[in-house]
């Protein structure tokens, strides 16, 4: 009989890790790093979901962090089984875990002391540049949307990767067997799924089924997204507010599809006039510069749209203006460019990286404009910021936030309430796992998809609980 063991993504939004068995078959979906607040990155320093050395398999659903970042640690502990991905969850997933691992150096002084107080022996960081490396060498099966492989025989599992639409290359999780009457069953695990409608991704693919268990996530289970159409607007409004002004409009960078996504509505106004092609935009972070060069050696996984712009080498991305700073020199230089000017810099949450030099020289200015783009956990500098602070502490020294702060939740890569009740009636499984939310938002979605699905099982698994079905 199947089982499946929640690791992480249960009762939270981060730590993405199921692992599934089938007969003796051991697969993994997912393995990523807890981020957020110490009490609940601190998990990452627990045992891993399983002994590496027992899993036949894992599978990537995509690149984010908080899917991949604990990869490394499964080759740490012995793990030989390939993993699964499309080529551009491979490749972006490289760079993030390098990155990753850049941060974790820094930061393992003061974590291995908070460890030390909790009674955790920690003697080095959670992993090293090398121990990605390594890793990488697990990535030897990659595979393009609608293409299905077995994972071995005895018993024969089939596995499909479909369009997700969340980032570049994101997959949902199709899985099929036999069960021991040797009737077909299908498992679907979602990953992190698209609203659609985006400029640069293709909409989420509608169930294939039947789904007889579906694993879900509910991050924005409880609510709907603004119109795409009025959050570009909001965005345009608030560059235009620093250009006028003649100050900067600076952005919070998430390197993975937020920054390519603003990257591309700069590109549209400088291109239909609504920003003169003329003012400077510095794309202030290493890793988005990097990321964005593999949305044009994968564009076959973008939607169709971009795909003919950047085969065409046409690319949306590049435009008059655009200044790619990739060293810290280049970095410092910024600073002398007087307004107006647009910069983009990481990190996205602000709690470290270029955006703190930036926030330094400018949240104290009234002509700035602070763009904020993308989710701000507690306790970041950008939660306190967007929560009204009226000051701040920055390298130690208190800076006035006299910016205009404009904070735009509608370009999430995440699908809003009314698209995963689509994609759950349409999957219309047996059983359905929510998981990938907070526990508020996951029980308020349960609570509409039992009106809409009379005859299905709503299971919100707790972390570290096991289910047979």
């Amino acid at each position: 009989m199947p089982q499946i063991t929640f690791h992480g993504a249960a009762g939270t939004v981060t730590g993405s890790a199921h692992l599934l068995q089938i007969d003796s078959k051991k697969i993994l979906l997912d393995c990523g790093q807890f981020q957020g607040p110490w009490e609940v990155e601190q998990r990452n320093y627990e045992h891993l979901p399983c002994n590496p050395r027992t899993l036949h398999a894992m599978i990537l659903s995509h690149g984010h962090l908080d899917h991949c970042g604990r990869i490394p640690l499964l080759s740490k502990g012995g793990f030989k089984g390939p993993i699964y991905s499309t080529p551009p969850t491979r490749d972006i997933a490289r760079l993030i875990l390098l990155d990753s691992a850049h941060v974790i150096k820094e930061e393992f002084q003061w974590k291995r002391r908070k460890l030390t107080r909790m009674g955790i022996t920690a003697r080095e960081p959670l992993y090293s540049i090398e121990d990605v490396y390594y890793s990488m060498d697990a990535f030897n099966h990659q595979m393009g949307y609608n293409q299905t492989v077995k994972l071995g025989a005895t018993p024969e599992i089939r596995l499909t990767l479909r369009d997700a639409g969340h980032i570049l290359g994101s997959s949902q999780v199709y899985l099929e067997y036999e069960n021991e009457h040797g009737k077909p069953q299908t498992i679907l695990y979602t990953g992190d799924l698209g609203d659609g409608g985006r400029p640069l991704m293709s909409d989420p693919v509608e169930p294939v089924q039947p789904v007889h268990t579906m694993i879900m996530e509910t991050t924005y289970g409880n609510r709907d997204h603004k119109t795409y159409s009025d959050t570009v607007a909001e965005f345009e409004d608030a560059v235009t507010f620093a250009m006028k002004k003649r100050g900067t409009a600076l952005i919070p960078a998430f390197a993975l599809e937020r920054t390519q996504e603003v990257l591309y509505h700069i590109a549209e106004m400088k291109r239909t006039g609504r920003l003169s092609k003329k003012i400077p935009v510095f794309l202030n972070s290493p890793l988005a510069i990097d990321i964005t060069r593999i949305y044009h050696t994968h564009s076959e996984f973008c939607c169709m749209k971009l795909r003919e712009a950047l085969q065409k080498r046409q690319s949306p991305f590049v435009f008059p203006g655009l200044i790619l700073t990739e060293t810290v020199e280049e970095s410092m230089a910024i600073h002398s460019v007087e307004g107006p000017k647009i910069v983009i810099a990481g990190s996205g949450m602000m709690n470290g990286g270029r955006i703190k030099h930036h926030l330094k020289h400018l949240l104290w200015r009234e002509n700035t404009s602070l763009i904020v783009v993308g989710y701000q956990a507690e306790g970041t500098l950008g939660r306190k910021i967007i929560e009204g602070a009226k000051e701040v502490q920055i390298f130690g020294e208190p800076v006035a936030v006299k910016a205009k702060i404009n904070t735009i939740n509608g370009f999430s890569a995440h699908a809003g309430q009314s698209t995963l009740l689509n994609m759950a009636r349409k999957a219309s499984p047996k059983r359905l796992f929510l998981v990938h939310g907070e526990p508020e938002v996951s029980k308020a979605f349960a609570e509409k998809v039992r009106k809409i699905l009379t005859q299905t099982e709503i299971i919100l698994p707790a972390a570290g609980e096991t289910y047979k079905f």
